[in-house]
């Protein structure tokens, strides 16, 4: 699983040291997708933020089967190296950057079925912590594969981050995407405006909203029938 971190800046051991973390969903570590993160990335980097970009990889990932056993554990009952991986590194970033490439106008199958049991498992340690989503396209389907991966993050209470553009970047061809001169841009427009936001909430040191209890309700009423 290849990573990438920096930091640009030198710290005192007073400062608190932010990172992000990046999800690689391209079964292509060094692809196109890998090309757009990186960008994200650097431009994190150069704010003196932290970063690390982890890939899916090309295994096949395991789906979510909805036996609800990860609300009596904590954690998915499917213990794969690649899903503890990632648990572990959400559980001290603070925040996340996820990418893919798309595939028939939507994320990638292997991501979305990781993310569907990270979200479902894990969502204590994602509450509040600023999120982005970007797409990685030949031509078309990166709004619905933006709009598919942002789900993930307004079900969460994850503040999403916002560009000068929708988060897309175009290539097909390995390495195409570093041709994308706006979508790069955007890249770094990214990066800058979630190391503002995360320096900001730092700086306020403001406590998180208080939560009301959950309430559930269901379109199919028991008692009519």
């Amino acid at each position: 699983m290849p990573g990438m971190n920096g930091g640009r800046r030198a710290r005192t051991k007073s400062d608190k040291i932010m990172k992000v973390l990046l999800i690689n969903g391209s079964p292509k570590a060094n692809g196109n997708t890998y090309i757009a993160l990186s960008e994200v990335a650097k431009t994190l980097q150069n704010n003196g933020i932290d970063t690390e970009i982890i890939s899916i990889g090309a295994k096949a990932v395991q789906g979510c089967i909805g036996c609800g056993k990860c609300a009596e554990t904590g954690r998915c009952v499917f213990g794969d190296a690649l899903y503890n991986a990632v648990r572990e590194k959400i559980e001290t970033a603070d925040a996340l950057v996820v990418g893919s490439p798309v595939y028939y106008a939507g994320p990638n199958g292997s991501l979305c079925a990781l993310l569907d049991r990270l979200f479902y498992s894990s969502s204590k340690y994602l509450q509040y912590k600023p999120a982005a989503a970007v797409a990685v396209c030949r031509r078309g389907g990166a709004s619905a594969t933006y709009d598919r991966l942002n789900k993930y993050f307004t079900i969460t209470n994850m503040p999403v981050v916002s560009s000068q553009y929708w988060n897309s970047v175009h290539g097909r061809l390995p390495g195409e995407a570093a041709y994308d001169a706006e979508g790069l841009q955007t890249m770094r427009t990214l990066g800058n405006n979630m190391a503002w936001l995360l320096k900001s909430r730092a700086a306020a040191n403001l406590p998180l909203p208080e939560k009301e209890a959950p309430l559930r309700t269901n379109f199919v009423r028991q008692d009519l029938f």
